[in-house]
């Protein structure tokens, strides 16, 4: 009888509770649908907590991955940021001739190329610690084109709005590419008259800010025109000046709101948005390499026939050039409206006060050139078309090219690209392995190229 009893007893125990719990405003049992306020209720709850998962997720993008930032009230402020610059390309030079001919009658070979490369990657670590106003970056660039690696980093401090106090790695701003807008050009790559004129990368302190609404500078200190592979025990002690300083009257030319600089009208506006800069440079610049070597390692300057300036026999057979001066004016423009962005720069340049091992005919060179783009969104924020050329008009002869092209960004966003582009060029004055140009090329080239910039 007893254990009828107990048996009993948890029958009706368990009679009395559900499988599942009810919901909350349930009447009955749990698989009868809830009444409209419950379904209400809950589908409000739900759509909240999805709209803080993506706020959530939006805000870890801000210019790059947010890898960890503090609340603003932390005892120790910090954010690390992550972005990637990767570009993939495929390039033929193949259809150039196969000689060029210097200033002293020397026959040269044209170094062909028919290759896919990962052209570019870069890391990037950067932020704020201890202080908002304390910035630093950690930057790891390579180019498997050219069996390079470059680890750089920098430490700053911003006072204000107008001034930014920062040492380290970066770009020497003698040429508006140089200034915050890699890869964000009308191409993907900087024209042939760009890469024969401008400086390069180099360790250095500089000052850069906003003074004015629309008015930035970029002032700039550093070893030399292009120290990249150069050891310090062979840099010498002559230091670099270089500085920037550009306009924009009517409103960010850029990426709005960020301080990228793009060439192209991605983010299309009915208003009017023009840009007007200048830039100058001067470096005393050594050849690194001793005398009895016939290759110098400082390869940033080249004449205009397509000859290092400081290699033997550059502009008398036999002679080295050990040392010599450059100096460089740069002045930009541009325009865009409703999908439609035309940009141009002239570039001077003279290099002087050479120290040679023996003679030379002439005391100085002069070398001027321009370079011209346009580029239009005939599908807004997806496809452009565009056309760019460049000339150069140098001591030792002329140069030029011209180029077609087209960009799909086939996903919403301006960081993420493929570009096709055919150019003619002829007798490129300018070597540089992770550029499409080498020094004599002449022909038509054609490039096919993937870029993910975030």
């Amino acid at each position: 009888m007893l254990n009828r009893r107990v048996r009993l007893s948890i029958a009706l125990v368990c009679a009395s509770v559900p499988l599942f719990e009810a919901p909350a405003y349930g009447q009955g049992p749990a698989s009868a649908p809830a009444p409209p306020a419950a379904e209400a209720s809950t589908a409000a709850s739900s759509s909240s907590t999805e709209q803080t998962e993506r706020k959530s997720i939006a805000e870890r993008y801000q210019d790059g991955i947010v890898i960890w930032q503090t609340p603003d009230d932390a005892d120790v402020p910090f954010l690390m940021k992550f972005n990637v610059n990767t570009q993939v390309r495929y390039l033929n030079t193949t259809g150039s001739e196969d000689t060029f001919t210097d200033h002293l009658g020397v026959v040269r070979e044209v170094n062909t190329r028919n290759d896919i490369t990962v052209n570019r990657t870069m890391f990037i670590l950067g932020g704020y610690i201890f202080d908002k106003r304390l910035r630093y970056s950690s930057t790891v660039w390579t180019s498997a084109g050219a069996a390079s690696i470059i680890v750089a980093g920098t430490i700053g401090w911003q006072f204000n709005q107008g001034l930014t106090l920062t040492g380290g790695y970066t770009g020497v701003p003698g040429s508006r590419s140089l200034v915050n807008t890699f890869p964000f050009f009308t191409a993907t790559d900087r024209s042939m008259a760009d890469n024969f004129f401008r400086p390069g990368f180099t360790q250095g302190i500089w000052a850069n800010g906003e003074p004015v609404k629309g008015l930035n500078y970029l002032v700039f200190v550093g070893n030399g025109l292009n120290t990249l592979n150069i050891s310090a025990s062979k840099i010498d002690t002559h230091l670099m000046y270089s500085g920037s300083v550009w306009w924009e009257p009517l409103g960010d030319y850029g990426q709005p709101g960020k301080s990228r600089n793009m060439y192209e009208d991605y983010f299309s506006s009915e208003k009017t948005r023009i840009r007007l800069g200048a830039a100058f440079t001067r470096s005393r610049e050594d050849r690194f390499s001793n005398l009895d070597q016939s290759s110098p390692e400082n390869t940033s300057l080249y004449n205009s026939d397509g000859v290092l300036t400081f290699s033997t026999g550059a502009f008398a057979p036999g002679v080295t050039v050990q040392n010599a001066t450059y100096e460089m004016w740069a002045i930009d423009w541009g325009v865009k409206r409703n999908g439609l962005a035309v940009n141009g720069q002239f570039f001077f340049r003279w290099i002087r006060d050479f120290a040679a091992d023996g003679p030379l005919p002439l005391d100085s060179t002069y070398d001027r050139g321009f370079e011209l783009s346009a580029s239009y969104f005939v599908v807004p924020k997806k496809v452009a078309v565009y056309g760019r050329g460049s000339k150069v008009y140098g001591q030792f002869g002329d140069s030029w090219e011209y180029a077609g092209g087209v960009k799909w960004h086939f996903l919403p966003t301006e960081r993420v690209w493929l570009a096709a582009e055919l150019m003619n060029v002829r007798k490129a004055p300018y070597t540089g392995t992770f550029t499409p140009y080498t020094s004599g090329l002449t022909g038509w080239v054609p490039m096919i190229q993937a870029i993910l910039a975030f």
